[in-house]
């Protein structure tokens, strides 16, 4: 039986709802199944659940929402948002969709964005690495222990192509990480088995409208990462509407890494290890 949402109900309580009933399985569902299995979240944990405007981290924040409603350990939360320098409409709309969704953040300010596009080389790429820097910081003093990233499943498979066919490497994005320069501190990816397409079933079901990147290297489809990202996301698509099986195959495939089979791999040192230091049998 369909359920109905009444019209009659807060913005914030109807994202609630639907996460709640008809995108329980898709959305709440998947993302339990992470943090169960990769153990991101801990009890007495204190996360900084970090939301850059976009509708994956903005749904992150909400799922966190539903898991603190069933407390099953203490935990507590902090809605970060970090400002790197947004035009001030696009600050308002991130601060506008925060209250619309009943998310209490707390922002602060940085100009990474300025400082990358003012690099010649690899913008997107030293971007990326400030924002990060700049969330742990913030975090550590707020007294977090672990950050709380947006990327879902589809980042992940797109990654791990990404890397093959324009990095040379096999790679991926882990659900997990410790952080090298922020003692104390990890990193968590609680989307990691949700897909894009049901995230943005939940945003429409809302009427809500997100941040995309608000970069002028992003605006650009043919620019750096972003064009190669596009690429690999419809070479992804076309794969999958012949063969649904395509994508969690591409996940799979560094779940089943076989180290006999492969010319050489590095270890977490950077050591270059190759089949014929040890010869396999046929």
């Amino acid at each position: 039986m369909k359920r109905i949402i009444p019209d009659d109900i807060s913005p914030a309580e109807r994202a609630e709802r639907l996460i709640r009933t008809t995108y329980h399985r898709r959305l709440f569902a998947p993302f339990t199944k992470a943090i169960a299995e990769y153990g991101l979240v801990r009890e007495n944990d204190r996360i900084a659940v970090c939301i850059s405007g976009g509708k994956d981290s903005f749904l992150m924040a909400k799922l966190f929402q539903e898991l603190k409603r069933h407390n099953k350990f203490p935990f507590e939360l902090v809605f970060l948002v970090m400002d790197p320098g947004y035009a001030p409409e696009n600050r308002r709309r991130i601060e506008e969709n925060a209250e619309r969704l009943g998310i209490p953040v707390t922002v602060f300010g940085t100009d990474i964005l300025g400082r990358a596009q003012a690099a010649e080389k690899y913008p997107c790429y030293l971007c990326a690495r400030m924002r990060r820097g700049a969330l742990y910081h913030e975090a550590q003093e707020l007294g977090c222990n672990k950050i709380a990233l947006g990327h879902h499943f589809d980042d992940v498979i797109e990654t791990i192509l990404m890397g093959m066919l324009y990095g040379a490497q096999v790679q991926t994005m882990l659900p997990r990480l410790r952080s090298r320069h922020f003692e104390g501190m990890e990193l968590i990816r609680p989307l990691y088995f949700v897909r894009e397409r049901d995230i943005e079933a939940w945003r429409d079901a809302n009427g809500l409208s997100f941040l995309r990147c608000a970069c002028r290297f992003t605006e650009r489809e043919s620019a750096g990462e972003a064009g190669k990202r596009k690429k690999v996301k419809e070479l992804i698509r076309s794969l999958a509407a012949e063969d649904p099986e395509v994508e969690l195959n591409i996940f799979r495939s560094v779940e089943n890494v076989n180290l006999s089979t492969v010319i050489s791999y590095k270890d977490a040192d950077g050591v270059r290890h190759r089949f014929s230091d040890d010869l396999p049998s046929d």
